[in-house]
């Protein structure tokens, strides 16, 4: 798997929309789901296997109850792929794992907790189209039918009704399934949300990519350009009021956003000292470099400015609504 340290918010954008360009349709349309997590470390399991133990055991209880409990009216029609779609958006344990067709999703992701901002993130690229192509053939014809890149509920449901079903159609061998949800509610909607699905309860996503490295790469995020991503998501109004309709997520949003930078200050005095050494006289300037010159003393331990200050929580002064 290629991976890629995004340098800047320029670097970044590039890097996230390379390969979308599409001459046969003159047109920039990438092929690419995007997941964004807040630590570059974490690795792709489902909610299912988190719960431990016989976990493959418990997908169909977990599932049977929902259904039986939810509101009659929570779904339209009584497709499996779409009660499991619910069932994920709203918290229930399954074998989805959430993705999007947006990169900037993605990243409200990597950046919505400001006290993971001291550590690297990650948005995890993958590419869906040549994915499916190594779908069982009953799969692909119904692609093929439709002209179609992901699967619909009612395009799953023509060839498996059911999760066992799904199971056997791949004959023993893990296929990897992207499944656009209906627009169940405003989240799904405004999130571009999209599900990945392994044909096995006991298959993770990150094994079946261990096989398959030339389908993905991901961008780690540096912990230092959190803060810049995060407060230009939040101009182009790309924030949790807004992902997640509702009360809830204006309380999120609100709450993130007028958190103190704890590290402000000593962003005030790098940017103070480097007034002050733009005032510095030439002279000056070499007679303080030489005092330093080999002597193994970086300027940051000599009592000179830190080129990067320890990243923090959150900053004092923030503009008022």
């Amino acid at each position: 798997m290629a991976s890629h340290v995004a340098k800047s918010w320029d670097d970044l954008m590039d890097r996230l929309y390379a390969s979308s360009w599409k001459p046969g349709l003159g047109r920039f349309r990438s092929s690419y789901a995007f997941r964004g997590m807040q630590r570059a470390d974490a690795r792709l399991t489902t909610t299912l296997s988190r719960l431990g133990g016989a976990f493959p055991r418990q997908e169909n209880h977990l599932l049977r109850n929902f259904r039986k409990y939810a509101h009659r009216n929570a779904v339209e029609g009584d497709s499996v792929w779409n009660w499991l779609s619910l069932a994920q958006h709203h918290g229930l344990p399954t074998r989805l794992l959430d993705w999007t067709f947006s990169p900037f999703v993605a990243l409200h992701f990597v950046t919505q907790d400001v006290e993971r901002y001291d550590v690297d993130g990650v948005v995890r690229c993958l590419d869906y189209v040549r994915a499916h192509r190594l779908l069982p053939r009953k799969l692909r014809a119904v692609l093929k039918t439709e002209q179609a890149e992901v699967f619909t509920a009612e395009m799953l449901d023509r060839v498996a009704d059911a999760l066992p079903a799904l199971d056997r159609l791949a004959c023993g061998r893990p296929a990897l399934i992207f499944l656009e949800p209906p627009s169940l509610d405003d989240r799904i909607v405004n999130q571009f949300a999209l599900f990945s699905l392994i044909s096995s309860p006991t298959v993770q996503l990150q094994q079946w990519l261990d096989a398959h490295r030339d389908l993905h790469h991901e961008i780690v995020i540096p912990a230092k350009l959190k803060w810049e991503i995060r407060d230009k998501l939040d101009q182009a109004n790309l924030t949790e009021r807004v992902l997640f309709p509702g009360l809830d997520g204006l309380c999120r949003w609100l709450r993130r956003y007028y958190s103190p930078r704890a590290d402000v200050d000593a962003l005030k005095a790098a940017a103070a000292g480097a007034e002050t050494d733009r005032n510095i006289t030439p002279v000056r300037r070499a007679s303080d470099e030489a005092a330093h010159a080999g002597n193994g003393t970086s300027r940051a331990a000599s009592g000179g400015r830190s080129k990067h200050p320890r990243p923090a929580r959150a900053g004092r002064g923030r503009r008022r609504k």
